[in-house]
C-alpha cells in the first residue's frame, strides 16, 4: 500500500502511530504546513505528540536521519530543541526515529507550546543570541555529510533551474528576471569569495520567528530542523532582524552581545547578510515553482507566475543587487553607540 498526502485521513494517521507503539485516543488535528503533513495527536497514555509525514522525494533517508541526529545531539547537550522520539518497531536506519508506513516516511515528536518572541526587546534578543550560539557550539562538533550546503551561489542556481523547469516564468518577464538573477548570483559568489577561511557548520537553516517559541519562563526553543543545512553562522541570525537600518543595527548588536558570551563570532560574516537575503528571495520563487503541482500551492500563492509577480521580483532583486554592491557594513557598534550598521534590515521569511 502506497499512500499520497490526500490519502492521509485520520484513521490512517492513527494506524501509522499505532504501528510504532503510540496509540491515539481518536483526537487529531492537522497543523499548518506547506512542505509536510503534520498532525497533533492525543494518545491514550501520555502527552500529545506531533506526527510529521515527510513530502516524498524532498529528502533522502540519510538526510532525514542527519537532521534527527542533529536534534538529538542538541537534546543531549541540554539545548532546548524539540527532537524526534525514538520509535518502537522497525525503523529506517539509525537513530531509530524515522518510520515507514503506507510508503510515507514519518517521525513523531512531543508537543511543545509557546509564543512568538518579542524581537523588539534587546534582552530577549540577547537570550536568543546565547541560544543560537549553543546550537552552533553543538553544530561544530560534527559535520553533515548529505544535507545541503548553503554557501555561495549554488542554492540560487538550483532555485533558478526549478523556476525554468516549472514553466511558470512568464514569457514577458523571462529575460529580465534571468538577467537580474545571474547578476545577483555573481555578486553573491563574489561576497563569499572575498571572505576566505569562514567556518562552515551545522545550522538550523530556517531560523525565523515562526520556528522559534518563547515560553512563559523566559526560555526559547526551536520546533523545526526541517531545513537544517551547513553554512555560515550568520545564516541563523539575519532572519531575526526587522525594521529600518537603525532598528536592525541594535538588533544585531543585541544578538551578538548574547552570542559572543558563548562563542566567538567572525564579524566578517555580517557582509553576507544581503547576499543571504538575496539567495532566500530567489530560493522562495524556486520553492513555489517546485511545488506548483501540489493543489495547496496555487490556492496559497495565486499571484505566482503572473507578470506582476515576476516584475515585482525583478525589481526587488535589482534593489538587492544595489545593496550588495554598496560597501559592506562594518561590525556593529555597541548598543549605546550613535552610529549604526548600514544595511537594509527587512527580514525575509
Amino acid at each position: 500500500m502506497n499512500l499520497d498526502y490526500a490519502d492521509l485521513d485520520p484513521s490512517r494517521v492513527l494506524d501509522a502511530l499505532d504501528a510504532v507503539g503510540l496509540r491515539g485516543d481518536g483526537r487529531l488535528l492537522q497543523l499548518n504546513s506547506y512542505e509536510n503533513r503534520v498532525f497533533l495527536v492525543h494518545l491514550e497514555e501520555g502527552e500529545p505528540v506531533v506526527a510529521k509525514f515527510y513530502r516524498p522525494g524532498r529528502w533522502s533517508d540519510a538526510q532525514l536521519l542527519e537532521e534527527h541526529r542533529f536534534a538529538l545531539d542538541l537534546q543531549a547537550a541540554e539545548v532546548p530543541i524539540v527532537a524526534p522520539l525514538c520509535l518502537q518497531g522497525p525503523a529506517i536506519g539509525e537513530p531509530p526515529t524515522l518510520a515507514l508506513w503506507g510508503g510515507l516516511r514519518y517521525a513523531v515528536a512531543p508537543r511543545r507550546g509557546g509564543r512568538a518572541p518579542e524581537l523588539e526587546d534587546p534582552d530577549v534578543l540577547e537570550v536568543l543570541g546565547r541560544f543560537i550560539a549553543r546550537i552552533h557550539r553543538v553544530g561544530r562538533e560534527r559535520a553533515f555529510d548529505t544535507r545541503p550546503r548553503w554557501w555561495g551561489r549554488a542554492p540560487g542556481d538550483l532555485a533558478r533551474d526549478a523556476v525554468l523547469s516549472s514553466g511558470e516564468l512568464h514569457a514577458s518577464c523571462h529575460d529580465r528576471w534571468l538577467d537580474i538573477v545571474e547578476r545577483c548570483l555573481q555578486q553573491v559568489q563574489a561576497a563569499f569569495d572575498a571572505l576566505p577561511g569562514l567556518q562552515q557548520q551545522r545550522l538550523h537553516g530556517d531560523c525565523h520567528p515562526g520556528n522559534l517559541l518563547w515560553t512563559p519562563g523566559g526560555a526559547a526553543h526551536f520546533v523545526d530542523l526541517d531545513d537544517a543545512v551547513s553554512g555560515p553562522a550568520v545564516q541563523d541570525l539575519w532572519m531575526l532582524l526587522s525594521g529600518d537600518e537603525l532598528q536592525a543595527r541594535w538588533q544585531i548588536a543585541s544578538l551578538l552581545d548574547g552570542y559572543e558570551q558563548v562563542l566567538p563570532f567572525d564579524r566578517r560574516e555580517l557582509r553576507l547578510i544581503e547576499p543571504l537575503r538575496t539567495l532566500r528571495m530567489i530560493h522562495h520563487s524556486g520553492w513555489i515553482a517546485k511545488r506548483w503541482s501540489d493543489p495547496a500551492f496555487p490556492i496559497a500563492f495565486p499571484w505566482f507566475g503572473t507578470p506582476n509577480y515576476w516584475l515585482d521580483q525583478t525589481a526587488k532583486l535589482a534593489e538587492q543587487l544595489e545593496a550588495m554592491q554598496d560597501d559592506a557594513p562594518p561590525a556593529p557598534p555597541a548598543k549605546d553607540d550613535d552610529d549604526f550598521v548600514n544595511f537594509d534590515g527587512d527580514g525575509f521569511s
